[in-house]
């Protein structure tokens, strides 16, 4: 059977969050994530470059390509349109989330309250982005939310830091982390990505 896209990100753990401000750092940026066996990566629409970003990833394929920062329907079709393999928004759009279903892309939105979470769920979902997490009570308030929500899973992103990813991955209802914490433009950019390269090898040494 066929690994799902949840599986896989659920065994990788790690969904850097990148923001494109000079393309020609994508190349070196998938470079970096391959040679250290990670499949994901979120291009954010931080910045004016995201779709080129996103088309540049889509067409070489080595990586599963997504999306940040999606926050209307507009957006979500641009994505798609330029290759956008997932979606990942920092809220809660019901015409976002309805689109990447119809579409059978998987969308994870931001929901960090019972009322968003359990939107979600009557939209057909059961994971979503926690976000900020440092903002909304971070780890404490996963585990408080994961009693009710037993069959939510959550992807923190915001606060989530080399210091303390390990700490949120350790709980189950957790399936991954996000952050641009894993990745920057500007470390790969540093010395043709080594010292990017170097700091995930010390990541990846704490998975599992």
């Amino acid at each position: 059977m066929a690994e799902t896209f949840k599986e896989r990100l659920g065994k990788e753990q790690l969904l850097p969050l990148y923001t494109v401000n000079d393309l020609g750092s994508v190349a070196l940026a998938e470079a970096v994530l391959s040679e250290n066996n990670l499949s994901f990566i979120e291009v954010t629409y931080r910045s004016d470059l995201a779709s080129q970003a996103i088309q540049q990833l889509a067409d070489r394929g080595k990586l599963v390509v997504g999306a940040g920062t999606v926050r209307d329907l507009d957006t979500a079709k641009d994505a798609v349109d330029h290759g956008a393999q997932f979606i990942v928004s920092p809220g809660l759009s019901t015409e976002v989330v309805d689109y990447c279903l119809k579409q059978d892309i998987p969308v994870f939105p931001g929901a960090v309250t019972p009322s968003e979470i359990m939107q979600a769920m009557d939209l057909g979902l059961d994971v979503v982005k926690f976000f900020p997490a440092n903002v909304y009570g971070g780890l404490s308030a996963i585990k408080s939310l994961a009693g009710p929500f037993f069959d939510i899973q959550f992807i923190p992103t915001g606060g989530v830091n080399s210091d303390n990813f390990t700490d949120y991955l350790a709980n189950d209802a957790v399936l991954a982390v996000g952050g641009s914490f894993i990745l920057s433009e500007k470390e790969v950019l540093k010395d043709e990505g080594k010292t990017a390269s170097e700091k995930l090898v010390a990541l990846t040494k704490q998975l599992h």
